[in-house]
């Protein structure tokens, strides 16, 4: 018997909607070693942070709670690629989920030069948005940031995502019950996680990135 199988995760949100199609399960894992200029989760970029969670009680609950799918954000999923490998099976096992995935990675980096672990991931994905955020070419996509990153429909079950490459789907907004906003999805203007604390005073206008 294989040994038990874990993921470090940085956070879970089982209602998402602008990550992927439709009403989705999305686990953000944590650590990422590429290092894109202004990421907007820079708090997933350390390994040493998160919780480590069984692979087999999380695809339950994923199982359970899920409407439409499942997508994997980060930090860098490729980098737990066994590990969630895992997980798309283990939620596979139970119910036939999309399974969507972000990368900063190209596709073609995986295929030819990944891991096993990461080939397997890659051939378990429906959807796969790849390569790194890059600043200086910022766009309002479809589930992207920057114009250089591309959605792969891998499977035929989102063909129709082809027709609206090209178009934004927004932020999805929360207020928690301690009066906490949180938002969710990829920002239309480059530097908004910053001006989103500042406004919120989160952080001070001093700390305002100098003009490039």
């Amino acid at each position: 018997m294989s040994e038990p199988s874990y993921l470090r995760v940085a956070e879970l949100h089982p209602h998402c909607e602008v990550l992927g199609p439709g009403d989705r399960f999305v686990v953000w894992v944590q650590g990422c070693g590429i290092g894109c200029i202004e990421c907007t989760s820079p708090d997933w970029i350390p390994f040493d942070r998160g919780r480590m969670t069984a692979v087999a009680e999380l695809a339950e609950r994923v199982a359970a709670e899920a409407v439409d799918g499942l997508t994997v954000s980060g930090g860098e999923p490729f980098a737990q690629a066994d590990a969630v490998a895992d997980l798309v099976e283990a939620v596979r096992a139970r119910r036939d989920l999309s399974v969507m995935s972000y990368t900063g990675y190209t596709r073609e980096h995986l295929a030819r030069h990944g891991a096993a672990g990461q080939r397997r991931l890659l051939g378990r994905l429906d959807l796969l948005v790849d390569g790194p955020y890059l600043r200086t070419r910022h766009a309002d996509l479809l589930w992207r940031g920057s114009i250089n990153q591309r959605i792969h429909v891998l499977t035929p079950r989102h063909a129709d995502v082809a027709d609206r490459l090209d178009r934004g789907v927004g932020l999805q907004l929360e207020v928690g019950a301690d009066a906490t906003v949180r938002w969710l999805g990829v920002p239309a203007r480059p530097g908004f996680r910053q001006q989103f604390e500042q406004a919120m005073n989160l952080v001070p206008a001093a700390a305002e990135e100098a003009p490039s």
